[in-house]
């Protein structure tokens, strides 16, 4: 068993209008369906400056085996692809590739949750004591908002000795997902809720009982019923296992002068659920992102408090330019404008997705290795100039700068 993935669990729990018939459309040309361009293949000069930088971050001696970043504006997609999607075979990183999305998975626990304050199913304002009193008497005053917004002050179940010796045992072990946090169920609050930020995966997993318990439905029902159907999302997926679907992404541990080791399907997810769990495509992502970030999926008045956002809280791992924290979704101010959307990191795997506040275009960016602010920051601030770049090709009409 690998065990620098084992190590690196930890690190990676903490980042850890669409329509169906609107996914064909995404892709007009042979080059966007993932034909190889070559190093320049003929592109506009700019195209070709953030193909050589995806080629240069592949070529640092701890840079991911690959990367594809995804630039979508309205009906087309353009694909920029360099290294490998896997090492053994040399294959490419395609659009329909599937990969771990690490802690994009809380932007979906929180379209579950805000759809249904929507439909007047939850409230923002409903308490985990109103909801799941059988947790801590300590915790009753948190609100939904708050775990949401990563103000509850929970203590984070996935930094528990007891929750990481298991894993350190059994890497692939399978949790009961909703007793995650049983872990941390004898300890206080960090802080008095709503007074600090602090990003913590005991959130979304509170976020994702508080559905159950409203709905009396199984959170993966609701994902389906809620997301998936209604964004025709067939490629996306809540695992409990270690597998992941083929085609995939193969995410690797790089550590020079070591080979990179697969990490893959070296640990399970049931112990990260709906924080961290999802599995996703490219291709796929985008179109959620840009439902989610965008106008598609909630009413204005909602949409109103999802998007009143916390000045300098960032996600996990930082995104592009400024960040600030909403509800389970960030916005990046860049030097060319604002996106909203979400990161992740997991042993393997580095996420960005974002789009324009209007829902219109959107950026997907997926290297295949992780990094964050405690695992190789050097290269994540490599990352983040690299992701505000192609931000800047996405937000730009003609060399104009394009401001949400």
């Amino acid at each position: 068993m690998p065990t620098r993935a084992v190590r690196r669990f930890r690190t990676g729990l903490s980042a850890a209008a669409v329509t169906g018939a609107a996914l064909g459309a995404l892709l007009p040309s042979a080059q966007a369906a993932g034909a190889d361009p070559g190093p320049t293949g003929g592109r506009p000069d700019h195209e070709q400056r953030l193909q050589r930088q995806l080629e240069r971050l592949v070529a640092q001696d701890d840079g991911p085996p690959g990367v594809i970043a995804v630039l979508t504006r309205g009906d087309r997609t353009r694909v920029y692809t360099a290294g490998v999607g896997d090492v053994s075979t040399g294959r490419k990183p395609d659009l329909d590739d599937h990969m771990r999305i690490a802690s994009i998975a809380k932007a979906y626990s929180g379209a579950v949750a805000l759809q249904l304050v929507d439909q007047g199913v939850l409230s923002l304002d409903d308490t985990i004591g109103s909801r799941l009193p059988a947790q801590p008497a300590a915790w009753h005053a948190v609100t939904l908002r708050q775990l949401l917004q990563h103000t509850s002050g929970l203590p984070d179940y996935s930094a528990d000795p007891e929750f990481l010796s298991i894993l350190q045992a059994d890497p692939r072990h399978v949790f009961d997902p909703r007793g995650l946090l049983d872990f941390v169920a004898d300890q206080p609050l960090l802080f008095s809720p709503g007074s600090l930020y602090e990003y913590s995966n005991s959130d979304n997993i509170a976020v994702a009982l508080m559905a159950e318990a409203a709905t009396g439905r199984r959170y993966e029902d609701l994902l389906r019923d809620l997301v998936y159907r209604p964004l025709g999302l067939r490629r996306t997926s809540l695992p409990l296992g270690y597998r992941l679907p083929r085609p995939y992404l193969h995410g690797y541990d790089v550590s020079p002068p070591a080979e990179p080791e697969d990490v893959s399907e070296a640990l399970g997810t049931s112990g990260i659920w709906a924080s961290g769990g999802i599995v996703s495509t490219p291709r796929e992502l985008g179109v959620f992102i840009r439902a989610y970030g965008g106008p598609a999926l909630l009413s204005e008045k909602t949409r109103k408090e999802q998007l009143a956002f916390r000045p300098g809280d960032s996600s996990e791992p930082a995104g592009p330019g400024t960040n600030a924290a909403g509800l389970a979704l960030f916005q990046y101010t860049t030097r060319c404008g604002v996106l909203h959307g979400h990161t992740g990191n997991f042993p393997g795997y580095t996420q960005l997705a974002a789009t324009t506040p209007d829902g219109t275009r959107s950026l997907t960016f997926s290297i295949n290795t992780q990094t964050s602010k405690g695992n190789k920051p050097a290269l994540l601030a490599r990352l983040r100039t690299v992701q505000e770049d192609f931000a800047c090709a996405l937000l730009k009409d003609d060399g104009a700068p394009r401001r949400g």
